[in-house]
Parts: structure tokens; sequence; C-alpha cells
């Protein structure tokens, strides 16, 4: 598509005794310093919409962008596994079986509610059912703390606090494989090299990372995204 690539530039990096909260303040400042430096201001203009990168980014939570999008869903929704299967029923979302809320929820953000965050917005507390390597959250351990950074209606980042504790790792790389044994293509194996590594010791530490490639679509007003690729795939002469 003109917003995808199967193969794409990104930018990933890790830092030890930091939180998913500290790399949402160095996304933003770090965002905000491009754009200044990259085009002389912080307003961004991207096909004919203009982004003030100079303002507080948005922020919310996975959940209240869904309410907030949505009228007619209420909280309570959310939460029960039969009525939220209904509501994705009726917004012709295909559901699996093996899908829990919280898989169901992020199913319904993606089909409702992202194309529509124009503005800079951090969506936060992703649910713990897609979020593998991310660590809980300590006031709810459904989610966890991790954040996708959107504007334009398009993902640009994507950080979390990492799961540092073996044996709740251990745990969702199971579930990982159980998914996959079931039809997710998506889901990963066990990655028992990585298991062993926790045993040994990680510190708290949040890793993040961002698409290179819309990042520049984005500061370079470019429609797609095969504009900005060093290689992109061409057709045979004469196709």
């Amino acid at each position: 598509s003109t917003r995808h690539n199967p193969e794409f530039t990104m930018l990933e990096f890790y830092q030890a005794y930091a939180d998913y909260r500290d790399l949402m303040d160095l996304t933003e400042e770090m965002l905000r310093g491009l754009a200044q430096e990259v085009l002389g201001s912080t307003e961004v203009t991207w096909q004919g919409e203009t982004f003030d990168f100079g303002r507080p980014f948005a922020r919310m939570t996975l959940k209240e962008s869904i309410l907030h999008f949505n009228p007619g869903i209420e909280a309570g929704d959310l939460e029960d596994l039969e009525r939220i299967r209904e509501i994705a029923g009726r917004l012709d979302i295909p559901v699996k079986e093996t899908w829990g809320v919280g898989k169901l929820q992020t199913e319904i953000f993606e089909k409702t509610v992202e194309d529509r965050l124009r503005d800079p917005t951090f969506i936060t507390a992703y649910p713990t059912e897609v979020s593998p390597l991310a660590r809980r959250n300590d006031a709810d351990p459904s989610v966890t703390d991790r954040f996708e950074f959107f504007v334009g209606g398009r993902e640009i980042a994507n950080g979390f606090s990492e799961l540092n504790d073996p044996e709740d790792q251990a745990e969702r790389f199971r579930r990982q494989v159980e998914e996959k044994n079931a039809g997710d293509e998506e889901a990963m194996h066990f990655d028992e090299d990585y298991i062993v590594a926790l045993e040994h010791g990680l510190p708290p530490t949040a890793g993040e990372g961002i698409g290179i490639d819309r990042l520049v679509m984005l500061m370079t007003d470019s429609a797609s995204i095969r504009d900005v690729l060093l290689f992109p795939h061409m057709r045979p002469a004469g196709r």
C-alpha cells in the first residue's frame, strides 16, 4: 500500500533504568526538535493537513480512545467477552474463537480509532494479550506499560517498559505458541535463549522502535512510502 512496505527502516533503542513514560517524553522532545531542525517550524504539513508539534502531544489509553470515538460503546462493553464479540461482529471484524477481550479491544481500536488520530497522540495501556514482551501495569495487570505514537492516522512508534521477569515472560511465550498453533501467523515462538538471558538479570529497561520511512514521509510531505524508500520494488519495464 502507499502507507506500508514489507521491508522498512526502523530505529530501535533501549534505556536502562527508564520506563515507558520516560520514552514518551523523549519521543515528544525528539520529534519536536526534529521538526524545528528540518522544517524550521514545529508545524508540520502533510498532504494538506497541518500538525502542531509545538503543543503537548495528546495522551489517552486504548480503552479511552475507543470510548471517545465510539459514543455507542460503554466502558462495561469492553470488559464483557460476549458483548465485545457482538460489537466486533457489527463492525464486520472477523472474530476467532481464541481471541480474548484484549485482542478484541485492539481490533476495535484498529478498525474505528487509528485512522482518526490525526494530531500527535500517544495511545497507552495496550492489553497484555497483544503485548507479549511488555511489562504488566502494576495497577491493572490486564494491560501493559506500553504506548504507540500516532500522527496523521498512522502509527509512527511503538515502545514499552520491558518485561524482565523470566517466569512471566516464559508464560507469555507459552501463550504465544498456543496462538501460533491455533493459526495466528503473527504470534511469537518460544525463545529459550531469551528466557535464559532474563534469568541472568535485566535491569528495569524501556525500549522503542520508530518507523523511519513513515517519519520521513511526514517530514517531506510525501504521499507514498515508495517516494522515501532507498530501493523501492520496481515493476519490469513495459508493465
